[in-house]
């Protein structure tokens, strides 16, 4: 009868609904975790277009307003805000560098782009190393041309030859003609012989960079999938400083007076890349020099190089390898007040970043001049599941950038990554090799490359194309997103890291970094000269630009200016000493006697990268595994509060109680967030 329901079917429905409804035990955990979750930060949920990537726009082919448009939107319709105007191998003769339909061109993307709140980066040069202006700066004057040193063996020569480019006269001494001087005659150590050194231009076909056009006119794509050849213009001397306000005007200057009313709005920075004292394909036994080299040398190193030139070109000479390290020092020290500096005072008075990159991973002394220093990833000098992760020079660069930001005060830190990785890269490489640069801080991505044009050859030049060209465009936008969000946690945070590692200007150690990577002690490198230009050393530590250091791992020798800093550090008991075949757990336990351990992670792995930022008043943890297997991790924290774990990609907060373990999949990067709210 309807409405009537037996003993049996009543006790039946009342234990479904039993089973359907969750237990008071359930309900509360459920109810303590939502109180758990906190408000997102909105920069986090919707990242300004600041943080963007920044892709190379490899400009190689004929262009149109139409496609350049077309692939503008394309972009910031895939999360893409921002890109550098790199004209590149291919494009047609009739756009020369700096050339006015070259310059109409970037004035429409630049224009473009600010009409979409999208920003630019401009690249000073065709195409690269810098500072030659494409061969524009010797061809102003050749004086300017790449300049070197070449030594001659007058013992050996004979009358009437020609030497390292130099003839030999009747009376067995060089002949010069002008233009060539000599800059010493001196004898080898290690056999008397009797050397002339002769500072002279390099030889035609020698020291030069990349150029923009193919030597043959539209060149079909060649069979082996090889590049075809490009024209190479005449590179400069940017060891002398007229050559270089030679290079300022011709571009940088010249940059501003057509768009200097971007400058600092639209247009964020000018980007040079990794000039070269002998830019590129040196002559063989050519060392780099200038007029009057010599003279600053001994300047800066406090004694008289001249006898120990020979080291330059004779192993078996005295301490050959200690005599080449002082020359390399001095004219590191040249070119930064050659090129770097009064390129850096020219971008600050025009109200625009120098950014870009120096030649070597490890000079970090260079970047002190870059507004956004710079570093880059390319030729898979960093791999996953390769030990160029963690070893060598390669393996400092990004740490580098992040901590000369820090030291230096600047904001922002940019690495160019991704190029020529080859046709069989992978997004998951590619994910892998961002999520390596930004838990060791970076915070402004520039990908090689999107390319204008894969026509004919082009797809083979320095591949692969990362962005619209590639299989996975149609994934990019949330990747894009992701990296986003944490370029932006990357930006005006503070990083919590009491653990520095001392470096020289064009020297990182890496050994010991390692271990700290492997065993999540944090750390930055630390150029030795903060230690008696602007660092304040006690018997706490190292205190300079907000960060406090309590313990200081030296691997190298430091120069003796800083001795009386790590005189203090060593009384105070703050040096830590790297050895050769020192146990990990020895420097371990050096670090963790200084510092207590701001995260331990149970099970213990080598694989886990971790990088703690306080922001808004909230301590994320950036967490990497770099490794190939999943984990799942217990941390004990130096942080106290309610735990969310963030997932970039997706924005989204996870609840996790203390006990709640971290699960990361392999390459994967999770953001823990600690907070009292």
């Amino acid at each position: 009868m309807t409405g009537q329901i037996n003993r049996r079917r009543f006790l039946g429905t009342v234990g479904a609904a039993a089973v359907a409804l969750p237990s008071v035990g359930q309900s509360l955990a459920r109810a303590a975790a939502q109180d758990r979750l906190f408000k997102l930060p909105e920069e986090w949920l919707e990242p300004p277009s600041e943080f963007s990537q920044a892709p190379f726009w490899f400009w190689n082919d004929e262009l149109s307003e139409a496609e350049l448009l077309r692939q503008i939107e394309d972009f910031k319709a895939h999360g893409v805000q921002a890109f550098l105007i790199h004209p590149r191998a291919g494009l047609p003769k009739s756009i020369g560098w700096m050339s006015e339909r070259m310059i109409h061109f970037m004035r429409f993307a630049i224009e473009r782009a600010a009409e979409r709140d999208m920003w630019v980066l401009l690249y000073d040069e065709g195409m690269y190393p810098s500072g030659s202006s494409s061969g524009q700066v010797a061809a102003e004057n050749p004086a300017f041309r790449t300049r070197g040193l070449v030594c001659i063996d007058l013992d050996q020569a004979k009358s009437g030859s020609e030497v390292q480019g130099v003839r030999i006269g009747a009376n067995g001494e060089p002949e010069l003609s002008p233009g060539r001087n000599l800059v010493a005659t001196v004898r080898r150590k290690s056999n008397g012989h009797r050397l002339a050194i002769v500072d002279r231009a390099a030889r035609d076909g020698y020291s030069v960079i990349r150029g923009l056009h193919f030597i043959e006119d539209d060149p079909p794509r060649r069979a082996d999938h090889r590049e075809v050849a490009e024209n190479q213009p005449a590179g400069g001397d940017i060891l002398n400083p007229d050559s270089v306000a030679c290079f300022i005007r011709l571009v940088y200057q010249r940059y501003y007076d057509e768009f200097g009313k971007h400058f600092g709005k639209t247009v964020k920075a000018i980007f040079t890349d990794e000039p070269g004292m002998l830019a590129r394909r040196g002559e063989r036994g050519m060392m780099p020099g200038t007029p009057g080299i010599l003279q600053h040398v001994n300047a800066y190193l406090g004694y008289d190089f001249t006898e120990h030139l020979p080291a330059l070109w004779y192993d078996d000479e005295p301490e050959a390898a200690a005599h080449r390290r002082d020359y390399s020092r001095a004219l590191q020290a040249r070119l930064e007040q050659t090129f770097y500096r009064p390129i850096s005072q020219w971008c600050e008075a025009h109200s625009i970043c120098l950014t870009g990159h120096p030649a070597a991973p490890d000079d970090i002394g260079q970047l002190r001049y870059f507004q956004i220093p710079g570093q880059d990833v390319v030729w898979r000098y960093i791999e996953p599941g390769k030990a160029n992760a963690l070893e060598g020079d390669q393996s400092t660069q990004a740490k580098c950038a992040s901590s000369a930001m820090i030291h230096l005060k600047r904001r922002r830190n940019m690495n160019e990554c991704c190029g020529a990785y080859g046709p069989d890269f992978t997004f998951d490489e590619m994910k892998w090799l961002m999520s390596w640069l930004l838990v060791r801080g970076c915070n402004m991505l520039v990908p090689h490359a999107f390319f204008y044009s894969i026509r004919g050859p082009r797809i083979d030049e320095r591949p692969p194309d990362v962005g619209p060209n590639n299989t996975w465009w149609s994934q990019y936008k949330p990747f894009a997103k992701a990296t986003s969000r944490l370029c932006w946690l990357n930006t005006d945070s503070r990083h919590v890291c009491e653990l520095a590692i001392l470096g020289l200007n064009d020297s990182l150690p890496w050994r010991a970094a390692k271990v700290c990577f492997q065993h999540q002690r944090d750390f930055n490198y630390l150029e030795a000269r903060h230690l008696w230009e602007d660092a304040r050393v006690d018997s706490d530590g190292i205190h300079i630009a907000g960060m406090h250091y309590r313990g200081l791992i030296v691997e190298t020798d430091p120069p003796q200016k800083a001795k009386a800093a790590i005189d203090a550090l060593a009384k105070a008991g703050r040096i830590i000493q790297w050895r050769d075949a020192m146990p990990d757990v020895e420097l371990v336990k050096g670090i963790d006697e200084l510092i207590s351990p701001d995260v331990r992670v149970s099970p213990a792995t080598l694989d886990v990268r971790v990088r703690h930022v306080q922001k808004g008043g909230v301590d994320y943890y950036l967490l990497f595994n770099e490794g190939g297997e999943d984990l799942e991790l217990r941390l004990n924290l130096s942080a106290k509060g309610h735990r969310v774990l963030l997932d970039p990609t997706t924005g989204g907060q996870e609840a996790l109680s203390l006990d709640d373990p971290v699960r990361l999949s392999r390459h994967a990067l999770r953001v823990l967030a600690v907070h009292q709210s």
